[in-house]
């Protein structure tokens, strides 16, 4: 697709034209594609995301472009910003989830080399993921997965007193580590 061709393109977008859309999409997906693959903290649903959100924010302020022949330029560094942002959460979850495993780790009996700290940390994500929706799955999902906030701030924000708050993450580590126990004795290691 020449230049010309992508701001005809463009035009034709900003009239309401979904094969326009849809040619611009096919056109420039790989490349924003490539943008987000290159975030090694990005795994596939993630960059999945960044190609979406990218064309989703594209399309929206297509008519706010001054320069259609910049358009590739500017699809790029809007997946840049949008998977750099991803990125950084998904370290800051990991870091979290990293913790609250090696906490648990020197907290418990000697856990024995087979049920690894990557595993731990599916584990933990895993019983996050199946607490029912509620005050408590908010509290801990506050926590440990966003991992910006502190007890204080997160009472604050859900109307808590800090000690509920620390009380529903006191349970939730006990929940942790009877369900590693578990998973330990099931898989026969004593």
């Amino acid at each position: 697709m020449t230049e010309e061709e992508i701001s005809a393109c463009i035009q034709r977008a900003n009239g309401g034209a979904q094969d326009a859309h849809r040619e611009l999409y096919q056109r420039f997906h790989a490349s924003v594609r490539r943008v987000a693959l290159g975030y090694s903290a990005l795994g596939p649903a993630e960059v999945e995301d960044v190609v979406q959100e990218t064309f989703v924010r594209a399309f929206r302020e297509l008519a706010r472009l001054e320069h259609p022949r910049a358009f590739g330029r500017w699809l790029v560094t809007i997946a840049r910003h949008h998977s750099q942002a991803l990125s950084r959460g998904a370290r800051i979850r990991g870091r979290a989830a990293e913790d609250l495993a090696l906490e648990l780790e020197t907290s418990m009996p000697a856990i024995p080399p087979a049920l690894t700290l990557e595993r731990r940390v599916v584990v933990v994500r895993e019983l996050i993921e199946g607490l029912p929706e509620g005050p408590e799955k908010e509290t801990v999902r506050l926590f440990y997965l966003e991992g910006e906030l502190s007890a204080r701030e997160i009472a604050e924000r859900l109307g808590l007193g800090k000690s509920a708050v620390t009380m529903r993450l006191e349970r939730f580590r006990a929940r942790v580590k009877r369900e590693l126990l578990a998973r330990l004795l099931a898989a026969g290691v004593e």
